[in-house]
């Protein structure tokens, strides 16, 4: 019993040891980067806006959704408020389309959405430079729209009428969502 004892307080006393050497360690890296002003900024690489039910939308993400014409701002206010709040909505739609699962759209309808948001701009070299700046790519752009048309399925199906009553019944049913969801909106205006 005392060797097994021994082995242990050894043991714990390593332990220990290594945690010290960490702690200072770590003490001394915070102090050199105290010491090297040039050397200590930190560079933002984006910016969370909101997290709605789990999901991270950042400033790149609006502004991917703006540039490529995915979502659109109102004329006069915030228009990064104005796209955040629509992206907003659209992770409350797609966690009800996750949940139900409408069907899967033909990979041709993804084909006609991307010739559409290629057709916004002026030359494939426009396009191309708009992705970059987005910091997306034709795979992401082609999900994203998978992800839309989806949810344009789940909404005809749940909102089959084609009247004047079916533009209220979604206000009411999004009024609902946004009321139970978990959304967290760190977007604050400039």
């Amino acid at each position: 019993m005392k060797e097994i004892t021994k082995v242990i307080e050894r043991h714990e006393g390593e332990r220990l040891r290594a945690f010290v050497m960490v702690r200072q360690a770590l003490r001394l890296s915070s102090l050199l980067l105290l010491l090297l002003p040039g050397r200590s900024h930190a560079e933002t690489i984006d910016r969370v806006l909101a997290v709605v039910a789990g999901q991270v939308i950042t400033l790149s993400d609006v502004t991917a959704a703006r540039d490529l014409g995915l979502q659109t701002a109102d004329a006069g206010g915030d228009p990064i408020r104005a796209v955040l709040s629509k992206l907003i909505d659209r992770e409350l739609v797609m966690a009800e389309v996750d949940r139900y699962g409408p069907p899967e759209p033909a990979p041709e309808a993804i084909d006609r959405e991307v010739e559409r948001v290629r057709a916004r701009f002026a030359s494939p070299a426009a396009f191309d430079a708009a992705l970059r700046r987005s910091g997306i790519d034709e795979k992401h752009l082609r999900e994203t729209l998978r992800q839309d048309l989806r949810a344009a399925a789940y909404l005809g199906q749940r909102f089959p009428r084609a009247d004047a009553r079916r533009a209220p019944a979604i206000d009411e049913w999004m009024t609902g969502l946004r009321r139970r969801a978990d959304v967290i909106d760190l977007y604050l205006a400039r």
